[in-house]
């Protein structure tokens, strides 16, 4: 992910989660193997980490968890490389937005000095690609109307399969060693994570364009998938907060 000058700034498509064991997603990706290639980034695995921002009274979180069919959230994402972080490394500033069933992303690229300017002291950038102006002054009014705050940090280590010529867009991920920050919310200081869920669970995602391809449903009812209702920010909060979980215990236990 050294190279984002090409990367698509925006995107709509459906995603399906699954929250299930690493056993389960071994064996799933071994079937995936048929039909998937490897992400081209980082021969498809990487780490990520997001800062995720949000009103002091958490709105953000209440109208995911109460399921408001028109809802938005920021982040600053970076995909972890080698190179240590500092104030010219490119990171994204996202508003992902889900709108009924639909996820929306929209995204720009800026040094990672600039997108701290930007969320935290409300300061526009003054150098900026001119086709993100838009985007910019979308984020920017939704700092001031929500009064936006860093709020948490979510790290994880992501594997991603993508689709052929036969499947274009369809993606693929599994996501593990999952851990969350709820203190000194800024991406370049030391890592103080605390684990988000068992060492064995995979959040699997499966995202697509339009409609999943009729032989990836019938993979999934072959190895016996439930879909899960599953926020990773939302469940960051939750652990920070000592809030009720938005999902079964016990199914972190069948699992």
């Amino acid at each position: 992910m050294s190279n984002l000058s090409h990367t698509i700034r925006r995107f709509n498509r459906f995603e399906l989660k699954y929250l299930i064991s690493l056993r389960e997603a071994e064996r799933f990706k071994a079937a995936l193997r048929s039909y998937l290639l490897d992400d081209e980034h980082g021969n498809g695995r990487y780490a990520l980490t997001s800062l995720y921002y949000d009103s002091p009274d958490y709105r953000c979180y209440w109208e995911k968890v109460d399921g408001i069919k028109f809802r938005r959230k920021l982040r600053i994402r970076r995909y972890e490389t080698e190179s240590q972080l500092t104030e010219d490394t490119p990171v994204f500033v996202e508003i992902k937005q889900r709108l009924d069933r639909v996820t929306q992303k929209r995204r720009i690229i800026l040094p990672y000095r600039d997108a701290l300017s930007l969320c935290n002291d409300r300061q526009l950038p003054e150098k900026y690609n001119p086709v993100d102006k838009p985007i910019i002054e979308e984020i920017y009014a939704f700092l001031w109307n929500y009064n936006l705050r860093p709020a948490s940090i979510v790290r994880y280590e992501r594997q991603a399969l993508i689709g052929s010529d036969y499947d274009i867009g369809l993606r693929v991920t599994f996501d593990t060693a999952l851990s969350f920050q709820s203190q000194q919310l800024l991406l370049h200081e030391e890592p103080i994570s605390l684990s988000m869920f068992p060492a064995d669970i995979v959040v699997m995602e499966i995202k697509v364009n339009e409609r999943i391809p009729y032989w990836l449903t019938e993979l999934v009812a072959a190895h016996n998938l439930s879909l899960f209702r599953i926020s990773k920010y939302c469940r960051s909060i939750e652990l920070a907060e000592n809030m009720p979980s938005t999902f079964s215990r016990f199914a972190l236990s069948t699992i």
